[in-house]
């Protein structure tokens, strides 16, 4: 039970660091000025569902995936971990990661019919290479207990998100320009921190098959 609880909190705080719901906040109030509230809790939430299948399908087979293209756990981690410390390493810096992040004038240029609840909602923002490295990370070597235990944690975060979406304006009218800083930058060191582990992990793990 206790291994489980501290599964549960780690990828809890995964999650939560890589999609940043306070920062992304801001962003979805950016990208859904020009909505009313109506409008912009469908957009909200059809960008979390969105994102949550994505992550439910790299959750639920990840393990199909790796086999289908001979991917080895150590590959992932290594692989994940740079990416993860890349996301965490820009957002120390005060920066929206590119890979969770689309170009205002991309947005601005697209044809107005297009479904922002999906791009870059949904994708890159929410469900980015980040996100689904993170939760493959946690389901591919694990049991069924620790799949169920991270889609949960995933579904929680969803809904957390999602209520700061619906509340955006309000949020970002409290915390400012600079608590929404202050709160990326520490989420990236926590991102940095355990992308870096996740690479350190994947290196010993590819030490040892070399010895098999």
């Amino acid at each position: 039970m206790d291994s489980l609880l501290a599964h549960g909190l780690s990828v809890f705080m995964g999650f939560f660091a890589i999609m940043n719901p306070v920062a992304n906040t801001a962003v979805f109030v950016g990208l859904t000025g020009s909505l009313n509230q109506s409008a912009r809790n469908k957009v909200a939430l059809k960008a979390l569902v969105s994102a949550f299948l994505i992550i439910l399908m790299f959750c639920l087979l990840g393990k199909g995936i790796f086999e289908l293209f001979g991917i080895t756990i150590p590959a992932l981690r290594i692989t994940g971990g740079v990416l993860v410390f890349l996301v965490g390493y820009q957002m120390l810096h005060g920066k929206q990661s590119r890979m969770h992040h689309i170009d205002e004038t991309e947005t601005n240029d697209s044809d107005e019919s297009t479904d922002i609840a999906i791009s870059p909602l949904a994708i890159p923002i929410l469900a980015g290479p980040g996100t689904i490295a993170t939760a493959m990370n946690n389901t591919a070597t694990g049991d069924i207990n620790e799949i169920i235990i991270t889609v949960i944690v995933f579904t929680v975060l969803c809904v957390v998100t999602y209520l700061c979406f619906i509340s955006g304006q309000k949020i970002v009218r409290f915390l400012g320009q600079g608590g929404i800083s202050v709160i990326t930058r520490l989420m990236g060191l926590i991102l940095a921190v355990m992308g870096t582990q996740m690479l350190i992990q994947g290196i010993h793990d590819a030490s040892l098959m070399n010895y098999l």
